[in-house]
């Protein structure tokens, strides 16, 4: 079983194929693979090189633009903070946070602060521009989820464009010091490069990895067995070069009543072999604006499949919980 790779020009040419692709594999797998999404090789290249030169300078100077209090909500966070909800060892990464600009005496200016800027390089710049398509890219898969889930195309437009919405750049540092065995280094690693986890918002659309490491917990299969049987079964994600892998997070899920299943991922450590190299990527984590109720669909509940969250939350709320369960806050 392979993540189904979607053309993004049927958004144009074929929307109620659009729809009926993204439905089927959201529906299975809670991913698909976008191509064709419309992010120039130029663009992604060029973050990427940015980046790659920003987590290259020295801690001491990566810490200035740590900003305290906002749990990492803006800026650098280092090595060794983030924790996947109900694990007791740290994720094996560092990361940037960037959020949404918005004009002075916003009315969610209080929930969404300014975005650190790095003096050094093209960063900030690169990172604001990937921010931006995959903004413009997130829209079109949520026209397509509206109509699939019963709703009119621009359901979502008005509840997220003011969203609280985070480009997340990150940095999984080599395992292996230089000159040490790849088996040695697995071994002192002690855990993951990232925990298994579900993410919090509508929807994700990751750029990368340079490096593997992406897996899926496939719904329903486990190894060893049939059904629920044995040991859970993980599903590789290699997309293409220059695709985007788009996910639905826990907000839909509960909006959609699990119609639309926000699926377990990690990043799992390399072969020993490729112990000694980095692993970058760039999430882009969708969320509604701050004052959104997540609140059932109606369209979404049905006798054989009642309302499993009977009481709404706002988008808001419901994320600071989940920062706290993650040690961000």
């Amino acid at each position: 079983e392979e993540v189904p790779v979607v053309s993004t020009a049927l958004y144009d040419t074929d929307f109620p194929g659009f729809v009926e692709a993204l439905g089927a594999a959201y529906g299975q797998f809670g991913f698909v693979i976008l191509q064709d999404h419309g992010l120039s090789m130029e663009l992604i290249d060029s973050a990427q090189a940015c980046s790659r030169k920003f987590f290259a300078m020295s801690k001491e100077e990566k810490m200035r633009y740590n900003v305290a209090g906002q749990g990492g909500a803006r800026g650098y966070t280092a090595f060794g903070v983030e924790t996947a909800k109900g694990s007791q060892h740290h994720d094996l990464k560092e990361f940037w946070h960037r959020g949404r600009e918005l004009e002075p005496g916003h009315r969610f200016e209080a929930l969404m602060p300014p975005n650190a800027v790095v003096a050094e390089g093209g960063f900030t710049a690169a990172t604001a521009e990937i921010f931006s398509a995959l903004d413009a890219l997130g829209g079109k898969v949520l026209e397509a989820l509206a109509v699939h889930l019963g709703q009119k195309r621009a359901y979502f437009a008005d509840k997220v464009d003011d969203g609280n919405s985070i480009l997340r750049v990150i940095h999984y540092p080599p395992l292996a010091r230089e000159g040490e065995d790849g088996e040695q280094a697995l071994a002192r690693a002690g855990h993951v490069r990232a925990g298994a986890h579900e993410d919090i918002n509508l929807i994700t659309l990751l750029l990368g990895a340079d490096e593997g490491g992406l897996q899926i917990l496939a719904r329903g299969r486990c190894e060893g067995g049939g059904k629920d049987e044995g040991e859970p079964a993980w599903l590789e994600v290699n997309p293409p070069p220059g695709c985007v892998t788009c996910n639905i997070g826990d907000m839909l899920q509960r909006l959609s009543n699990h119609r639309l299943p926000s699926t377990t991922h990690r990043v799992v450590n390399p072969p020993p072999e490729r112990a000694h190299l980095p692993r970058y990527s760039m999430p882009f984590f969708l969320h509604p604006n701050p004052d959104f109720l997540i609140e059932t669909l109606q369209t979404c509940v049905s006798a054989e499949c009642p309302n499993r969250y009977p009481e709404a939350i706002s988008s808001d709320d419901y994320l600071q919980e989940r920062l706290r369960e993650i040690k961000l806050k």
